[in-house]
């Protein structure tokens, strides 16, 4: 790999996580600023010796800086990417750019002019298991794809203050599963129905959302994908995927820390899921950032473009819709 300068904004967990994989997997790329508000974030981008500023801007007036890497608040990621896509930087934006409809429209025509390249974090499209899947698929190895299903379960819900404004279960989680069945499918979404319901905390349901969904997805070939969602599942993190053709069937289990079976007078017991989406998806982190470096480097389309985000977006949306009206939605209507 050739050279290249990042800047990255913002150093809550994700960022850590991309910052981490860089300085150790990249040796080739190079970190010139990092940015964050925050003192402790201060505190720790100092300890590794880097470059610091409060002020996302300044990563834009470095002439070096290649591309930009946008960890930061949601609420930012429209305002951030459209001054990088003006500065002439490539951008890999963690998802979702915004939560408008209007709004991610219109980031897109800015970077769609600028020319430059955009990459969301999809990471789930980088997992090993699922990209074999996929590779099964488009291989012809399950003959035609009939029935897609996915099960996605968090360990635990995550803070009411992050539900008021992550956009909801749909929005801030599976999205990421609408994301992966257009991927896996390699087909387009038109018709979405999802119930919804509070089953986990009532304080999910006073914060306006939900916390467990079934959503039936039909595709434009008449093709289905069946997505079950919890905020909460005791045993750990659930992860799996199944895709049924009419020549076979193959499918993805969770990952887990050991394959260790205990067999006793009680039963056969093994390890818990691993705990979540850090331990989970540890290589789709690195295989992500590898897909957005060589896309620039070989000036390469990027795997998960601006338009596949607007396009999962839509199936959210719809999805919401579906619940609160209590009928299928078709994805057209959501414009």
């Amino acid at each position: 790999m050739k050279s290249l300068n990042v800047g990255i904004a913002g150093v809550g967990r994700i960022g850590k996580i991309h910052l981490e994989n860089i300085l150790s997997r990249f040796p080739n790329v190079h970190v010139k600023l990092v940015t964050d508000p925050s003192k402790e974030a201060e505190e720790y981008i100092l300890g590794k010796n880097l470059n610091y500023s409060q002020d996302y801007s300044d990563i834009l007036t470095i002439q070096a800086v290649d591309a930009v890497i946008l960890c930061s608040p949601t609420n930012t990621h429209a305002d951030y990417v459209i001054q990088a896509a003006k500065a002439g930087k490539h951008i890999f934006c963690e998802k979702p750019l915004d939560l408008s409809l209007d709004r991610v429209k219109e980031v897109l025509e800015v970077v769609e002019k600028s020319g430059v390249k955009l990459m969301l974090g999809f990471n789930r499209r980088f997992d090993p298991n699922f990209l074999k899947i996929r590779d099964l698929v488009n291989a012809g190895k399950i003959g035609e794809p009939q029935i897609l299903k996915i099960t996605s379960r968090d360990p635990g819900p995550p803070p009411i203050s992050y539900i008021k404004v992550s956009g909801g279960l749909f929005m801030d989680m599976a999205i990421h599963d609408f994301d992966m069945a257009r991927y896996i499918m390699n087909k387009e979404v038109v018709e979405v129905y999802s119930r919804g319901a509070v089953m986990v905390d009532k304080a999910i349901g006073e914060a306006g959302d939900i916390d467990t969904a079934l959503t039936t997805l039909i595709f434009e070939d008449g093709t289905m994908a069946n997505i079950d969602n919890s905020r909460k599942a005791v045993y750990g993190y659930d992860q799996r995927l199944e895709v049924f053709g009419s020549g076979g069937m193959a499918k993805v289990d969770n990952n887990f820390p050991d394959s260790h079976q205990l067999y006793g007078p009680d039963g056969i017991h093994g390890a818990l899921p691993l705990h979540f989406f850090l331990e989970r998806y540890t290589m789709s982190y690195i295989n992500e950032l590898e897909a957005f470096f060589n896309s620039i480097q070989n000036n390469e389309d990027v795997v998960v473009s601006g338009e596949d985000g607007l396009k999962s977006m839509k199936i959210a949306l719809a999805a919401k819709k579906s619940v609160k009206e209590k009928r299928p939605v078709l994805v057209k209507e959501i414009n």
